[in-house]
């Protein structure tokens, strides 16, 4: 992929007159070295990706589900784009590897993760990509920063806005 420098809503050099722009939710974390600047580092990057980014305040947040670890910050982005999920997944990894992000093991510490959370109402389910992300429903250091710029934006598989599932997950606590 090749993208103009700029504005953001001058998405890419490759035309793309007949595709439809679709909302993007990603999620970004960091618990290795200097976090607010992999965040910040990771929300430039991704301005260059998404039209229209929006991107939440960071919140400092325990480790879930990955042993003891550091803690970790969080945040999210929404923007719009007519990539393809495919091509988004690389995207991110790539700015991943440009803050030397490395997966030792599942669940290793990194310096920046990013997770495609929902592209439009697109449902997907395959080896290298699950969109929406399988488990953002269960995980508050994602919907609330979420809930912050995007509390309307819809999970197709459930058909709940962000602000529902957020409740839903509140009456499961």
């Amino acid at each position: 992929m090749h993208y103009l420098q700029g504005e953001a809503s001058q998405l890419s050099d490759r035309p793309n007159s007949t595709s439809a722009l679709r909302p993007v939710a990603v999620a970004l974390g960091s618990n290795i070295g200097d976090r607010v600047s992999h965040l910040k580092y990771a929300v430039a990057r991704l301005g260059r990706l998404l039209v229209g980014l929006r991107a939440s305040t960071f919140v400092e947040t325990q480790p879930e589900g990955v042993g003891s670890q550091a803690a970790f910050l969080n945040a999210a982005v929404v923007g719009q784009s007519t990539e393809e999920p495919t091509e988004l997944l690389t995207a991110l990894m790539m700015i991943e590897r440009e803050r030397a992000r490395t997966r030792a093991f599942p669940g290793a510490p990194r310096t920046l993760d990013l997770d495609l959370i929902l592209v439009g109402n697109l449902v997907n389910l395959s080896p290298s990509l699950e969109l929406p992300h399988p488990r953002f429903r269960d995980r508050r250091f994602v919907l609330e920063p979420l809930f912050e710029i995007a509390p309307d934006l819809v999970d197709p598989v459930t058909g709940l806005t962000v602000t529902k599932l957020l409740v839903r997950l509140d009456l499961r606590t």
